[in-house]
């Protein structure tokens, strides 16, 4: 571990490339849990979830009004090129190229009037990612990520509960999001909750110049020609484990006794002492034959891949659905790095092409599988975007950022299907009916995982800060 902060990010002791390398560190459940932090904080009191949640974050922005909220009565320059089509449920229509979603309608909800009040990916990326509408003293999104953010949700879960079959309560997969500059979007880390609570990062899509979309089924937004940069959808992740010795996930052989020992030289170790609860349970994860399942995805059984969709899209959501399965509380799936859908140009070739046939696949499989095994009736599953896109079509045939109104899908855990909640005006601008926020997901989220309504957590300053700065969205049940 570098002992520079070239980055600035705040945290001593480690540069941005330790903060984004999952590998040696989230991976492990560590976060960055071995950093130093003030002792005098004491630990809240945690809840064990009985419901999970599975936040599957579309990074750049979906077009609403080209996939749950279709205007077709509205001006050419306005309504685009794709037609709604008739879901399951009479009276919800939805685009066109979401046909296998359009037969689940009846397990799903969509609310049509969520309003991010941002037109910045940043901005609103720190809003949705952290539950918060406002911003905090130093907070520049320039700098990022920074002690100077208010915490993400899953590090603020991470902190009010406890997690289940030795795992951590939140992970994030398969990758940060980010620009097409490699600089990461506000609100992933833990910020002013400090590093002892940050949630556990699974850094290990494959490395590809872009990777816009569904990679191997990769994308530029200006035109086709494109490949992939690896012969995988995922990298094997590295395993650092304490006193310098690390192996591959994927090492079926030498991986039990390799955690024996290291358990045994941890138990005569003097220092053993100062390893806190993240890194004992690492241990234990690494262990687990449910937990290393959950990330072999790739070598999963050919039919349920077909089903997914062999692609980054796919396979992400079928590792979340193991992750779920074997005890994770909250998983957010990063459907896309480099801002994937911000489809400024050749919105629609895009959309058609390349993003929502495989969100379409993907997502409609992982609603199945979830109905089928009974885990979605225990499991809210929650697909969005930081904001919308612009009524206007630009001259690229692109849709540009748009805070005031956004759609979102809710599944699960309750929710109840068939249900469309809330209303745009005719040009799908802006909120006439429920008008919801993030701190209004964020709620959800926290009631759904069972979090008090009084709780509280605290800065490494020691200040309290609530949790809940909305309602849960009661009209999803």
């Amino acid at each position: 571990m570098s002992r520079s902060n070239p980055a600035g990010l705040g945290y001593p002791g480690l540069s941005r490339r330790s903060v984004l390398q999952a590998g040696s560190i989230g991976l492990l459940g560590l976060g960055l849990s071995e950093l130093s932090v003030p002792r005098t904080i004491a630990s809240p009191q945690q809840v064990t979830p009985v419901k999970s949640v599975l936040f599957v974050f579309l990074t750049g922005g979906l077009s609403h009004q080209d996939s749950f909220d279709l205007k077709p009565e509205a001006p050419e320059s306005v309504r685009g090129e794709f037609s709604p089509i008739d879901s399951r449920t009479p009276g919800l229509a939805i685009c066109e190229h979401l046909p296998n979603l359009a037969q689940q309608s009846d397990q799903f909800a969509v609310v049509r009037s969520i309003g991010t009040d941002s037109n910045g990916h940043s901005e609103a990326c720190h809003m949705l990612l952290t539950g918060r509408l406002d911003v905090p003293a130093g907070f520049n999104v320039n700098n990022a990520p920074s002690p100077n953010e208010w915490p993400s949700l899953l590090s603020q879960v991470t902190y009010a509960t406890r997690g289940r079959n030795n795992l951590p309560p939140a992970v994030v997969l398969p990758e940060p999001s980010v620009n097409e500059a490699g600089s990461v979007r506000a609100g992933q880390f833990a910020g002013k909750l400090g590093p002892k609570w940050e949630a556990w990062h699974v850094d290990i899509a494959a490395p590809c110049t872009l990777g816009n979309g569904a990679c191997p089924n990769c994308f530029r937004f200006d035109d086709d020609s494109f490949e992939h940069g690896s012969p995988t959808v995922f990298d094997t992740p590295m395993l650092t484990l304490p006193e310098g010795g690390s192996l591959r996930l994927n090492d079926r052989v030498s991986l039990l006794a390799e955690i024996e020992q290291q358990q045994q030289r941890l138990e005569k170790s003097a220092d053993a002492t100062r390893l806190d609860r993240h890194r004992l349970q690492a241990l234990s994860v690494l262990a687990d034959s449910k937990t290393r399942r959950a990330f072999d995805v790739e070598h999963a059984d050919p039919a349920t891949i077909a089903r997914y969709g062999n692609n980054k899209f796919g396979l992400s959501l079928l590792m979340a659905a193991r992750l779920i399965e074997a005890g994770v509380s909250l998983v957010q799936v990063n459907l896309g790095k480099n801002s994937s859908w911000d489809t400024h140009r050749r919105n629609f070739v895009n959309l058609k092409k390349n993003l929502l046939p495989y969100l379409d696949q993907s997502v409609s499989a992982l609603l199945e599988d979830l109905a089928q095994s009974g885990l979605l009736k225990t499991t809210m599953v929650i697909l969005m975007g930081e904001f919308g896109r612009t009524p206007k079509i630009n001259k690229d045939a692109g849709r540009d950022h748009w805070g005031p109104a956004n759609s979102a899908l809710f599944a699960g855990a309750g929710v109840r299907g068939g249900t469309v909640i809330g209303a745009t005006d005719k040009l799908a601008a802006y909120p006439i009916a429920d008008k919801q926020t993030p701190e209004n997901v964020a709620a959800t989220i926290y009631d759904t995982l069972g979090i008090s309504r009084q709780s509280m957590w605290v800065d490494f300053d020691g200040r309290p800060h609530e949790f809940y700065r909305g309602l849960p969205i009661r009209e999803l049940f």
